[in-house]
């Protein structure tokens, strides 16, 4: 089977250019952040990311629309209603990712001293740590060992 080049396929379907397109924005990433970390109030989500009002309501409402957060109602006595918000299986796919993001900044942007924060498994208490591993086991180094290949949504340049 010949194998066409890279430049032979359209990238506007891109996965990553897509994910991006929905998460890549620091505030979007700090929020995330203090939602894995139990965080789910508004007021707290502001104290604990720094973020403008009109930031996070705008973050957090985008997050909902995008299916990553939904917003739970809740009532403290004597306030009016307001919502909590809350994982939904889409957003807690993306913990790999913030991990990842927190171990490349463990390694590369730390303090002398050392990460600020470890992540550790909660029933041994050992280190969280990140793996790339094929289908068939196999642990890989890096992308050295990686090959791209055109996938069932690939689009060739020139075609319908």
């Amino acid at each position: 089977m010949d194998v066409l080049p890279r430049s032979a396929f359209h990238l506007d379907n891109c996965s990553i250019e897509r994910t991006l397109s929905v998460v890549g924005e620091k505030w979007t990433f700090l929020v995330l952040r203090e939602v894995f970390n139990g965080v789910r109030r508004f007021a707290d989500l502001q104290a604990g990311t720094g973020a403008p009002r009109q930031v996070l309501s705008a973050r957090l409402t985008r997050l909902v629309d995008e299916g990553m957060l939904r917003k739970v109602p809740y009532q403290e006595p004597g306030q009016r209603q307001r919502d909590e918000y809350r994982l939904t299986d889409k957003g807690r796919d993306l913990y790999p990712i913030l991990i990842a993001l927190m171990h490349w900044g463990d390694r590369y942007e730390s303090d002398p001293e050392g990460p600020p924060l470890l992540v550790t498994h909660r029933g041994c208490g050992a280190p969280v740590t990140l793996e790339l591993r094929c289908a068939e086991g196999h642990t890989l180094a890096g992308p050295r060992e990686i090959t791209p290949v055109p996938g069932p949504g690939a689009r060739v340049r020139g075609t319908a």
